[in-house]
């Protein structure tokens, strides 16, 4: 005991063991003095069944240990001792009590086998008396008419032997017989089982039951757990189970410590105990020699340093400065500008690690000057063959501008590539087929393209410059939108109502600007809701 203030929860422990009396009432607690009840009795105890064929070992103070004189448990085997006759034994299964008279002795059996005659009318026709439980009970001689366990409620079947001891003969009779789950029938004069297996969840609630024919209503699961306790080292045992296992049961009597040994845990030291804080600096060995700020730890690798250096850039460009220790790769942003292996060009990648081709040739243009006209070559890099004998383009250019000034036609394609004039050559769309239909309608009228009659020119919607850019970047999202705005549009100009709405979804701000823009163009009135992330743009066309 101590001297505390009043009102002061602190717990007060000694260092003494406990001591206490155990739920069994027999032993002793012997942890550590503690807080709380005390933990069950981990000593077990043997147990003999009623019969005494079986023995099994059970935790002392369970309610199992207890014993009603005859034993402890039922076996669920055959008892097997010798009745009071002495001559035949118990057919009973495993019973606390003691066992019942025999069943065949005089003084017990007063009818016949098959029950229908008393053995007193039998002794006045002439039968012979009993004297032991092995004499022969006499028969009456008629049908024994016992109901056998074949048929049904409606039609029982009943021996057809005369008066007899011991079990009846198996029935002649055929009938429709259910298996035992009651989900098949067929004609037969046994009980059957049917091959349906049961897809009910058992009481874990994480298996099947998968038992043929079953009529077990409970479907108790005799799996073991298997799952993982809380210490995260042992896995639970017991029987599977609905719920959270319960918290892992080990101890641990040594000395729990942090790494540098300041901060302990004194035993018991329950599983899975995590070591504990420690204020103290780190002491573990680090790879650099710079101050270290972090505390002492129980996780192997100690965080990054992050002491403020100075470190050259991967290129060697410059030396940068206040670069955390721990950091190694760095860019300055620059361009490489290392001479190839060509030995013609430089590198053009922004500042990296490592070689700058590795497995690729330069595929730079050359830029040797040619014979007769001094331009570059502008062939792909060729560092150990002379340049190709090819017509200079400047030239040619050059040369169709003249002819161009003069008034000839020029083909173009033959002074670009393929490849540009591929990404040259746009796609023509519905404004296309639009122009060149009105075209040849003009022609077959004979009206002049400047008059404009089909007010062509004028008539397309004025996009700014910032939604063509837009477009560009996101085509799919923009005629998306347009394909909105246009249907909106129409189903308000054939429809019966004044206006109607359409609400897009939450989406940026810039897809909300599109909106925007676009609504501005087909004349419709465009409001934004909500706050961000959430913030959504509602267009209505009025007719």
């Amino acid at each position: 005991s101590h001297s505390v203030r009043c009102g002061q929860s602190t717990k007060i422990h000694c260092s003494n063991v406990c001591g206490n009396t155990l739920n069994c009432g027999k032993h002793s607690c012997t942890q550590v003095c503690h807080a709380g009840k005390c933990s069950s009795c981990q000593l077990t105890v043997q147990q003999v069944c009623y019969c005494g064929s079986t023995f099994k070992e059970v935790l002392c103070g369970t309610k199992e240990e207890f014993s009603d004189g005859f034993g402890n448990f039922s076996c669920q085997n055959i008892c097997g001792k010798k009745l009071n006759c002495g001559r035949h034994n118990c057919t009973q299964v495993c019973h606390p009590q003691p066992c019942q008279l025999c069943p065949r002795l005089p003084q017990v059996v007063y009818r016949c086998p098959c029950g229908q005659t008393p053995l007193s009318k039998l002794l006045e026709l002439g039968c012979v008396e009993r004297k032991i439980c092995t004499d022969p009970i006499p028969s009456c001689g008629k049908t024994c008419g016992k109901p056998l366990s074949c048929g049904s409620y409606e039609f029982i079947h009943t021996c057809e032997s005369l008066c007899h001891e011991g079990d009846c003969r198996p029935c002649s009779h055929t009938s429709n017989i259910y298996c035992r789950c009651g989900f098949k029938k067929k004609v037969t004069a046994i009980t059957f089982m049917c091959d349906k297996r049961c897809n009910k969840k058992r009481s874990c609630g994480r298996h099947k039951c998968n038992e043929v024919c079953c009529v077990d209503t409970e479907h108790k699961c005799s799996l073991v757990c298997g799952r993982k306790l809380n210490c995260g080292l042992h896995r639970c045992e017991e029987p599977c189970h609905r719920g959270s296992c319960q918290t892992c049961w080990q101890t641990s009597f040594d000395e729990l410590t942090c790494y540098c040994g300041e901060s302990v845990i004194y035993p018991p030291v329950p599983c899975g105990t995590q070591p504990p804080e420690c204020k103290k600096t780190c002491t573990r060995p680090h790879d650099c020699d710079h101050p270290v700020y972090h505390s002492c730890h129980s996780e192997e690798k100690c965080p990054p340093c992050t002491y403020l250096t100075q470190k050259w850039c991967m290129g060697k460009h410059e030396l940068r400065s206040n670069i955390p220790c721990h950091l190694s790769d760095i860019s300055c942003g620059l361009r490489c500008n290392q001479m190839l292996k060509c030995g013609m060009h430089k590198c053009k990648r922004i500042c990296h690690k490592g070689e700058c081709l590795i497995d690729e040739e330069c595929k730079q243009p050359c830029i040797i000057p040619r014979l007769y006209c001094n331009h570059p070559c502008m062939a792909p890099c060729h560092p150990s063959s002379p340049c190709p004998t090819t017509s200079c383009s400047a030239i040619s250019i050059a040369t169709k501008l003249t002819d161009l000034q003069l008034g000839d036609s020029v083909e173009i394609s033959r002074l670009i590539t393929k490849k540009e004039m591929k990404q040259a050559r746009l796609q023509c769309d519905e404004e296309c087929l639009a122009l060149q239909r009105n075209r040849r309608l003009a022609e077959a009228l004979e009206i002049d393209d400047n008059s404009d009659p089909f007010n062509t020119r004028s008539s397309g919607p004025k996009y700014s410059d910032l939604l063509k850019e837009d477009a560009r970047k996101d085509l799919k999202f923009v005629s998306d939108v347009e394909k909105e705005m246009r249907m909106l549009v129409e189903a308000v100009n054939k429809g019966k109502h004044a206006k109607k709405s359409h609400c897009y979804p939450p989406m940026n701000r810039d897809h909300r600007r599109i909106i925007h823009e676009l609504a501005q163009v087909y004349g419709i009135e465009s409001v934004s809701y909500d706050n961000e992330p959430k913030r959504n743009v509602v267009i209505t066309a009025v007719k």
